[in-house]
């Protein structure tokens, strides 16, 4: 009897450990299109859970059926009742659902323009820049995605009517905004934004949307490339600013939960963003190899901090960037062909 107490505290105590050991294990996954929602639910129930994924970041955008803003809404976009079903397995498996809509940035992709600009075009940060049929990077514009205005006086309006109604839908207690490559930001040719601090126009987007969902007790998260210095660090122009906006992790609210992605390399960035004293996720998404140098990192960071440090190591959010139904098709292959956003996720993540 006394050796099977033993053991029984020995294995909570190891389970304790793993938990302490990364406190945040996620995966961040585009939210299911209505055929795949039973589906979805099944992998949480079966997958998500064994694994002892606590965290799952949706990127809903405008696929849901918005009450106060019909109009953004996609045409197969999620019910209340199909989010609901979501809802119920993550609490069964006491996962956090953090859903997303792409703000500032990502307004566009390639030749197609977003739903909030195709409505509200008079958000567009630039407008005279025109969506090419055949999209190429570079190209004379220097056109990746568009961005809206953050000092337009009514985009806000409409934006945080979205969050509310998302958040409240998901019974959230966090928003992911977004917020990354964004390269259209204080242009020339805006009338509200041209010479301002390009630094102080992000942080202050930032802050505006932290402040809206601070109301309701609620944090927010973004990615983090925005705050990284391009130039200095040698990382470049995507998972890194080369337009100054870097300067404004010295601006933003202390409590925004900062996604710090690198998908080639394991590079190191979580230490200057706690270091600034900010809570930070390390970011994967189709490298095995990478990802798993990654969670050694922030383990071995944990291990070897101050107490005042340990706890801004989060721990891994894993991201998918294709739709939920590719995903769990890639999932669920026997044997995949090559590593993908799905093998990574089990190299990270084992079953129970």
């Amino acid at each position: 009897m006394k050796n099977h107490c033993f053991l029984l505290a020995l294995f909570a105590s190891t389970l304790l450990f793993a938990q302490e050991d990364l406190p945040l294990r996620g995966l961040a996954v585009a939210a299911p299109d209505k055929a795949s929602v039973s589906r979805f639910v099944k992998f949480i129930n079966e997958e998500l859970g064994p694994r002892n994924i606590n965290t799952l970041v949706l990127r809903v955008d405008y696929d849901f059926k918005y009450t106060s803003h019909p109009e953004l809404a996609n045409e197969d976009g999620l019910t209340q009742q199909d989010v609901y079903k979501i809802v119920e397995a993550c609490a069964k498996n006491n996962i956090e659902i953090i859903p997303q809509i792409n703000l500032f940035g990502h307004q566009s992709w390639h030749g197609s323009l977003g739903k909030l600009l195709t409505v509200y075009p008079q958000f567009d940060e630039t407008p005279d820049v025109e969506l090419p049929q055949d999209y190429e990077w570079p190209n004379a514009d220097g056109l990746y995605c568009k961005s809206y205005c953050p000092l337009h006086p009514e985009v806000h309006d409409v934006v945080f009517d979205l969050i509310d109604e998302i958040t409240t839908a998901f019974k959230a207690d966090a928003f992911h905004a977004g917020m990354d490559e964004v390269f259209y930001i204080g242009m020339p040719q805006c009338p509200r934004c041209s010479g301002r601090d390009k630094a102080e126009l992000f942080a202050g987007e930032v802050t505006k949307i932290r402040n809206h969902l601070a109301q309701d007790g609620k944090r927010l998260w973004i990615w983090g490339d925005r705050l990284i210095d391009g130039k200095t660090t040698g990382i470049g122009l995507w998972e890194a600013s080369m337009n100054n906006t870097y300067k404004a992790i010295n601006l933003i609210p202390k409590d925004v939960m900062i996604c710090d992605w690198h998908y080639e390399r394991p590079d190191p960035t979580a230490v200057y963003f706690a270091m600034n004293g900010l809570d930070v996720a390390t970011c994967s998404w189709r490298n095995p190899d990478v990802a798993v140098q990654q969670q050694q990192m922030l383990k071995d960071l944990r291990e070897g901090a101050t107490t005042a440090m340990k706890e801004h190591y989060r721990g891994m959010l894993h991201t998918s960037w294709t739709s939920t139904a590719n995903f769990l098709e890639m999932f669920y292959e026997q044997k995949p062909k090559e590593d993908n956003d799905a093998t990574t996720f089990k190299a990270l993540f084992k079953k129970n």
